[in-house]
């Protein structure tokens, strides 16, 4: 409907109902006419907030303090994340702690929320439109595909049918000639029996003669042919061919008749196409930068694990598991149930911790941290469950290898994937195409991470390999290095992860660098200038930061987080980057992560001066 030639609703009073609106109480959210005002903060001006109409919903409304009930809470404490009031802040509860004012934390979420608003509008929701309509169509043509596959059976049926007409008849007409061959068989041996029979008549009627006669000369000249015509010609026999039928094998018959494809897993291409991110988005940068540190306490950092904007998970050489928040502070530690070093460490889509973990008896499982409590997932006797990786699906990924006795008598070590959903195994990838190992049989951790188009990367560092197969565990390729990084050392892969473009990238201990590949295995650069020592554990977070863990530094001063990737969509927005990304580029002291001190802050080579058009 045109509004140009139309009537049009106007907003109107909520009390009076009649009455155009003219203001807007931003704490009650009702619209007011001029009269409804006075009526609207007779309660108490101090409980509401009378804005122009037209600046409705500007107005920011601070959470109430729950000690101080007359007081609002204008910051937010770092270390225990609770909102506080001004008096809260001299309080013993939060003595020595350190705090951020909620309106910037409050931008920095509407920033996110912003950005997450025009990824669900622009690319998201229009994807599963698609998906919705592609779906349609599919339900809509679904009995007439089904239709065209019964035809096309029942036409190799007909031709089944007018084949074995032709058999039959080839084979009728080979019983109508050997027929013919038995009657002139047959024939040709009457013929010979009849002459036979002729000459023997002749004979007797002569004999019978000489018999009655007086005559010496035609009795002396008798010569006698009983021995010739006495010895019985031989009889002909001929036997009628005779048709052996085949038993009829139903099972050979139904796969000489055809093959009935099983269903494709279309719903994952679905998810496919969704996650699969426009490459012309980010590129990587020239040089990677290190945003920030935090401080965890081992000694020799493994593994780290993002959960969300707020929270990681990290581990190192001792029983113990910790998450810290996004200023760095220890929220949680967990200690595993057999006392022991975890091997690995994941998070599920319900943003809970696994780890892998051996128990008493040699007794190996992957366990569950929930509110709290550990509950046991997976229980394996002979094989030892080593790195996690929960897929998109939801299906856990885990690496495992047992120690096994050769035919030869000497011990050897298997290695291979298995795919959970829950704590039921659904797939094994061990063997490649030819029936050899896909892995390097030894006891090293093999850690694995799944890509955006659903390969499944393992770096086998003993192997001196990046071992990649698809969802069904078809080797599609490996990597084993580049010269132009592992020339002093070899490749020896440990940590390894997948960012929003697609990319592999994995930590080459030995090198002190990080290698980044793309999809097919193309080596597409290293992160090597930020004094990387002993790269190990690897995560990237929903940004695309890369978290490093370094596991010789024996400062406990890890994980890093480093940028790697340039995202376009800050360059050419017209208003320019967020305060929150500033925070970021520039690497000033807003950034959530505590900074190194100047003394000990790494150097970056060759960084260009930051501007709005280096961003």
């Amino acid at each position: 409907m045109d509004p140009r030639t139309s009537a049009q609703d106007v907003h109107r009073c909520d009390h009076c109902e009649t009455a155009i609106v003219h203001s807007y109480c931003d704490f009650c959210h009702v619209n007011l006419c001029k009269p409804c005002v006075v009526d609207h903060i007779s309660d108490g001006y101090d409980k509401h907030k009378i804005v122009p109409f037209q600046e409705r919903r500007s107005t920011l409304i601070y959470p109430n303090c729950g000690k101080h009930p007359q007081k609002n809470c204008e910051l937010q404490c770092r270390e225990c994340g609770t909102f506080v009031c001004s008096s809260c802040m001299a309080s013993d509860q939060h003595k020595g702690h350190s705090f951020v004012e909620v309106t910037e934390v409050y931008n920095t979420k509407k920033d996110m929320i912003e950005k997450d608003t025009k990824e669900y509008e622009n690319s998201i929701s229009p994807k599963y439109e698609k998906i919705v309509l592609d779906l349609e169509n599919q339900l809509a043509n679904l009995d007439g595909g089904y239709e065209k596959l019964t035809t096309t059976m029942f036409k190799q049926g007909e031709q089944w049918h007018r084949e074995i007409d032709i058999v039959i008849n080839k084979m009728k007409t080979e019983i109508s000639e050997i027929k013919m061959k038995h009657r002139d068989i047959l024939q040709k041996h009457l013929d010979e029996i009849k002459q036979i029979q002729s000459l023997i008549k002749q004979t007797l009627h002569a004999i019978k003669e000489i018999k009655n006669s007086t005559e010496l000369a035609p009795t002396i000249k008798y010569s006698s042919k009983i021995r010739e015509l006495g010895k019985l010609q031989p009889k002909g026999e001929v036997t009628l061919p005779t048709f052996i039928p085949k038993p009829i094998d139903r099972e050979k018959l139904y796969r000489l008749f055809g093959q009935i494809t099983p269903l494709s897993a279309a719903t994952e291409e679905n998810v496919l196409s969704l996650n699969q991110p426009n490459t012309l988005v980010r590129e990587l940068l020239d040089e990677p930068e290190l945003v920030a540190t935090v401080e965890t306490g081992y000694g020799k950092l493994r593994c780290v694990t993002y959960i969300n904007d707020d929270k990681i998970w990290s581990s190192g050489s001792t029983n113990e598991i910790k998450c810290f928040n996004a200023y760095g502070t220890l929220q949680q530690t967990i200690v595993t149930k057999s006392g022991k070093v975890p091997s690995d460490i994941a998070v599920d889509v319900g943003r809970d911790l696994l780890y892998s973990d051996q128990t008493v008896g040699r007794v190996n499982t992957v366990n569950k941290v929930k509110n709290g409590q550990t509950e046991e997932m997976i229980r394996l006797r002979k094989w030892s469950p080593r790195s996690l990786c929960v897929s998109s699906t939801g299906d856990l990924l885990v690496t495992m290898n047992m120690y096994t006795v050769h035919v030869n008598g000497y011990f050897m070590i298997l290695s291979k994937v298995v795919r959970y959903s829950g704590s039921t195994k659904k797939q094994t990838i061990q063997f490649d195409d030819k029936g050899k190992p896909l892995y390097s049989g030894n006891n090293n951790i093999k850690y694995i991470t799944e890509n955006r188009n659903h390969d499944i990367c393992v770096a086998d560092c003993g192997a001196g390999a990046v071992v990649v197969v698809n969802q069904d565990g078809k080797l599609r390729w490996r990597y084993t290095g580049h010269p132009s990084v592992t020339t002093n050392k070899p490749f020896t892969p440990w940590g390894i992860t997948t960012d929003s473009q697609s990319h592999i990238l994995t930590a080459d201990n030995y090198n002190h660098c990080i290698h980044i590949l793309d999809q097919n295995g193309k080596f597409l650069r290293n992160i090597d200038n930020c004094d990387l020592k002993n790269p190990y554990g690897l995560c990237v977070d929903n940004n695309d930061n890369l978290y490093v863990c370094e596991y010789n530094k024996g400062n406990g001063d890890s994980p890093l987080k480093l940028q790697y990737i340039r995202d376009f969509r800050i360059r050419n927005r017209s208003t320019g980057p967020t305060i929150s990304e500033l925070s970021v580029i520039f690497n000033d002291t807003k950034h959530p992560f505590y900074h190194r001190p100047r003394a000990t802050r790494r150097k970056v080579r060759n960084l260009p001066p930051p501007d709005r058009e280096g961003i």
